[in-house]
């Protein structure tokens, strides 16, 4: 994502980097040259001249404009939404990791000496630990799934050596971290360290997650569907390519001017919806999942006691990743 202090109007008529520019401008040139060359045959032999009337592309850009529109704002819906999603993401993490420290503690089943009391503190600190680093490695092992990653570097700093070689064998390793958490919070139950009530409420932080992560896979599994792409590439590129013709007769030697600008809000709004169609990625306008990832975990390890990680700095110094 694009993260740039308040540009004013000229900087942003003249900014290239996060605009369609790069993605769309091969198309407006050959769409441009092509008019400078039926312009230039029109007024050399007037005798091949081939004109059409504007009204077809008057109603054509017009139902154009409409489809464009739709597309980008489905689009949009579906960034809003993995935005949305990721936001849930960071609220649900603390919420999880905060009921974690708050909700285990010392098991008052039996009585215990000063020796097995302390042994049980350390037991259930290293445990809270333990079930707040999964917490932690769950938004990164969900962040690189959506990105078909790798993830088990990563988790390596989190987890144990031996519960991420048994990650290895999962086919989703993301909702293999929020079991291991669950089957970890019944087995602090079983020992007394966790109230039934607490259990539940753990729970529905637990289910919470598998929402997100459900909610993420939709958005990332699901692209708007493939004849509509289709469609609508095929009627943008058709109809910068013949505008010359029913536009010649107006505007004159201002033709090739004219599609080059067409051309340019055709494409550009075109590029723009395929492009936030997917907000998981590493497009220069995609979500910052690295930054909101390592900012849980930076706000989890300030409560454990731990340093933190760095803040995620933007790389060429306007992106976030």
């Amino acid at each position: 994502m694009i993260v740039e202090e308040k540009l004013n109007y000229v900087q942003l008529l003249f900014r290239v980097r996060g605009s369609v520019l790069p993605r769309i401008w091969r198309r407006v040139v050959v769409t441009t040259a092509i008019a400078f060359v039926l312009t230039v045959v029109e007024e050399t032999y007037p005798e091949l001249r081939l004109t059409l009337t504007p009204t077809p592309f008057t109603l054509i850009g017009l139902a154009l404009s409409i489809f464009l529109g739709f597309r980008n704002n489905t689009s949009y819906d579906r960034f809003w939404e993995g935005r949305r999603l990721w936001g849930a993401l960071v609220n649900t993490s603390r919420t999880l990791g905060r009921q974690l420290q708050l909700y285990i503690h010392k098991s008052t089943l039996r009585p215990k000496d000063r020796e097995d009391d302390q042994k049980e503190l350390e037991q259930i600190r290293d445990f809270q630990r333990q079930q707040v680093h999964r917490v932690i490695a769950f938004p990164h092992a969900l962040r690189m799934a959506l990105r078909r990653e790798d993830p088990f570097d990563k988790l390596a700093e989190y987890l144990p050596p031996a519960e991420v070689e048994a990650l290895r064998k999962e086919r989703n390793v993301p909702w293999a971290i929020v079991a291991r958490i669950s089957l970890r919070a019944q087995s602090a139950w079983r020992r007394g360290w966790i109230d039934p009530f607490h259990v539940t409420q753990i729970d529905r932080s637990l289910i919470e997650l598998e929402n997100i992560q459900g909610g993420c896979e939709r958005i990332r599994n699901t692209p708007i569907p493939f004849s509509y792409t289709v469609l609508i590439h095929s009627i943008v590129a058709v109809y910068c390519l013949l505008l010359p013709f029913g536009i010649y007769d107006s505007v004159k030697m201002a033709t090739p001017l004219v599609v080059m600008f067409v051309s340019y809000a055709f494409f550009g709004l075109d590029a723009i919806g395929e492009e936030i169609e997917d907000p998981f990625g590493k497009d220069l306008n995609d979500l910052p999942l690295l930054a909101l990832s390592t900012l849980i975990e930076a706000d989890l390890k300030v409560r454990l006691g731990e340093e933190p990680p760095a803040p995620v700095e933007p790389i060429h110094g306007d992106q976030l990743l």
